[in-house]
């Protein structure tokens, strides 16, 4: 878990607006999200098309690395949801694009979603521990090409403060099937807090008619896959920056009034660093154990600024103090490919850290394993359901994943 005290640490540290997951080896509350291992789905009768299952470079069979429960209560009422990350094991296969795939599962109940009470505009921003915290920003427009559905500074889960005990996504109960709509006075806790916020739901209309589709290919068996990573439950907990870290920007220097030629060298050695992989470092140091991190609509902690996914990323977080703000209104103008599904505009949900690779390759020996920097998860912003499925239904729609690999002159993993 993270090195983060509630009790102790008082407004020491500054709170963010993103949740933390970290691999666990003991059951949480949450029954469904997990790293590695083979996936579930929404229901038994309802498998993808097995051609998500497939790298896109050789054809074969990937791995999972994640399965999330991503139920969004208060901006898709009457959604199931889930997410899947896969990557391809072999060799030849890395550093090329459609070697990592995501994909999306969706189950729609337009009842709920008509039954849901009136949206309420949030009172607070994001949440703090400190007067030094900062409004959280939203890169969904910006960076993806979607409006927020509420004000720009609200969150899925800033509705008290954290640390309070209030539960969070990677903690919900699994929903089989569709439910009856719930009387308000026994939802659980989650979903009143997010019941109270703006929605976006776009539910089926029941009397739709599917657009029909064409074949679809068998989900393979678990003998078909590769021998898969080990299986982590995944625990979580917001994110906790020092306060002391998220004030000083990065290219801060204490001068004592004295000079020397070793502090000429270091000060010349950090002024020609990757800035933006010092950021990825230092914000990812300081809960060194996370594996995940979770903002939906929110701003990715770039790896690099100088791939193919950062060139298109960086120029809206070039403004912020990225310690405490990955990233602020930009003027940015490339940006993720819209919904292949729908055509909406597609926002940030989540990404994958390194220390997911030491979890789950822990058992592997030598440094011939994966090596990517970060995975980030861009998702439709509208949470459209599968062409050809009716409400109740489950479908599965891929979605877009930026990947950016380890710079191999720095790759020093044991």
């Amino acid at each position: 878990m993270a090195d983060y005290d509630s009790e102790s640490s008082g407004g020491d540290d500054v709170a963010t607006n993103v949740l933390l997951g970290y691999a666990s080896k003991e059951p949480t509350s949450d029954a469904i999200s997990q790293l590695g291992g083979h996936p579930t789905w929404l229901d038994d009768k309802s498998a993808p098309d097995g051609a998500l299952a497939k790298c896109k470079v050789c054809n074969g069979r990937m791995n999972l690395l994640l399965q999330l429960h991503a139920d969004l209560v208060d901006r898709f009422p009457g959604h199931e949801r889930r997410l899947y990350v896969w990557a391809c094991k072999r060799k030849a296969c890395r550093r090329k694009a459609g070697s990592v795939r995501g994909f999306r599962a969706v189950r729609t109940d337009g009842s709920k979603a008509r039954a849901a009470p009136p949206a309420k505009q949030p009172t607070t921003g994001a949440p703090t521990s400190s007067e030094n915290a900062k409004p959280a920003v939203n890169l969904g427009e910006t960076l993806f090409g979607v409006k927020s559905p509420s004000l720009a500074h609200a969150n899925p889960f800033a509705t008290s403060t954290p640390g309070s005990g209030v539960a969070n996504p990677f903690a919900s109960t699994p929903s089989p099937a569709p439910k009856p709509v719930e009387d308000p006075t026994t939802v659980e806790p989650l979903a009143a807090i997010f019941a109270q916020k703006a929605r976006i739901s776009s539910p089926t209309p029941a009397h739709s008619t599917p657009t029909p589709l064409g074949p679809q290919e068998p989900w393979p068996a678990q003998s078909a896959f590769p021998e898969p990573y080990p299986t982590y439950h995944l625990d979580a907990d917001f994110e906790y920056l020092e306060a002391s870290s998220a004030d000083i920007p990065s290219t801060t220097r204490l001068d004592s009034g004295e000079s020397s030629t070793a502090d000429d060298n270091k000060v010349a050695f950090e002024s020609s660093m990757d800035k933006t992989f010092q950021r990825f470092a230092d914000r990812l140091a300081q809960n060194p154990e996370q594996a995940l991190r979770y903002e939906f609509d929110g701003a990715p902690v770039l790896y690099s600024k100088t791939d193919a996914v950062g060139k298109l990323l960086a120029p809206a977080q070039e403004a912020g103090n990225a310690k405490v703000q990955t990233a602020s209104r930009g003027t940015g103008g490339s940006k993720v490919p819209t919904c292949a599904n729908c055509g909406a505009g597609r926002v940030f949900e989540l990404q994958l850290t390194p220390h997911l690779i030491t979890a789950l390759e822990v058992d592997e020996v030598g440094l011939d394993g994966m090596d990517w920097g970060t995975i980030l998860l861009g998702v439709c912003g509208a949470d459209c359901q599968a062409k050809g499925k009716r409400e109740g239904e489950v479908g599965y729609v891929e979605e877009w994943t930026g990947v950016q690999w380890e710079e191999l002159a720095d790759k020093r993993r044991s």
